[in-house]
């Protein structure tokens, strides 16, 4: 993952790191690569890890890039919960982990500055005597997803980034600025005041050459929640990140954008009102292709909003 980040660095862009546990999310992203030339992350969840088994995202990904040999590929575990999960991620052929130190290993409770600079440092001795790249996290982003999240947020210090990035050798730092996981993020459309895009901007004026990481930074279109609403869907009223400030980030050093819960929603949508139009329909072909057809239609809007469009050949040569 570092030789993508380092190129969309060079480019002035962003990547989108896209969450994955079967066929069709892959497919989705790929297609949607494809269709913009973009360089992508693939990344997996330790719960998408459990539900999909190792050997099957391993494999789906060798198959994509097979498929689509002109689109460069990371594979990336997303918020490794121990150096174990991260060693195991590795030698399953992972070429990229995320060791979130920010959290103890049960995914919930707060770490301690020390206790995160040790289990990262590790993570990154190991991964990088084999060539693979390691993402950190300071601060903890709020929300729960995937069984994974601290609730409320803890914004990340400037002055702490600076010593965690130098003790640990981190490729890449994910920072807490106000984002979070899951599908309810706000319940407001946010401003500044929620949204700490200062704290981002001194970090990057401190840190000007590593690779920032935004998670949970799903926009949360109200279409996509509309659509789920109107064919059965009660999900509750929430907003997402607002794409100007994420390309106000993306000029301030951020490299990967973390996105899953705009698919969620896209896919949800897409299947419910199948099902309400097809009431007779039970081929599994037939509704999880219009899953996929609403993801992928995401994933391609966000590669161009990202910047990353276009890239692709650059990268690969």
């Amino acid at each position: 993952m570092r030789q993508l980040l380092d190129r969309a660095a060079a480019g002035g862009y962003a990547l989108g790191a896209f969450n994955v546990a079967n066929l069709e999310q892959v497919q989705a992203v790929m297609q949607a690569a494809e269709r913009t030339q973009s360089p992508v992350i693939l990344q997996a969840t330790p719960g998408a890890r459990r539900y999909a088994t190792d050997r099957f995202l391993v494999h789906l990904v060798r198959a994509a890039t097979e498929v689509y040999p002109g689109i460069p590929v990371a594979l990336h575990l997303d918020h490794g919960n121990s150096p174990e999960t991260c060693f195991s991620a590795i030698e399953q052929g992972f070429t990229s982990v995320m060791m979130d130190g920010s959290l103890r290993e049960d995914g919930k409770t707060p770490a301690g500055f020390e206790e995160n600079v040790a289990v990262t440092r590790a993570v990154v001795e190991h991964a990088h005597a084999v060539g693979v790249t390691v993402e950190g996290e300071l601060g903890t982003i709020g929300g729960i997803e995937d069984d994974h999240g601290a609730g409320r947020a803890h914004l990340t210090d400037p002055d702490e980034a600076v010593e965690f990035v130098s003790r640990t050798g981190v490729d890449a730092l994910a920072v807490a600025i106000g984002t979070s996981h899951g599908a309810y993020k706000f319940s407001n459309p946010p401003t500044g005041e929620l949204l700490a895009m200062d704290v981002l901007e001194r970090i990057h004026e401190r840190l000007p050459d590593t690779h920032l990481v935004l998670h949970g930074s799903s926009s949360v279109p109200q279409s996509l929640v509309e659509r789920v609403n109107a064919f059965g869907g009660e999900l509750r009223p929430t907003w997402g990140v607002p794409i100007d400030e994420i390309r106000r980030g993306i000029r301030h050093g951020v490299r990967k954008i973390n996105v899953e819960t705009d698919a969620r929603l896209a896919a949800t949508g897409a299947l419910r009102q199948f099902f309400a139009e097809h009431p007779g329909e039970i081929d599994p072909r037939a509704y999880l292709a219009v899953a996929r057809d609403a993801m992928r239609a995401v994933y391609e809007e966000r590669m161009t909003q990202f910047g990353q469009a276009g890239h692709a050949g650059e990268v690969a040569s």
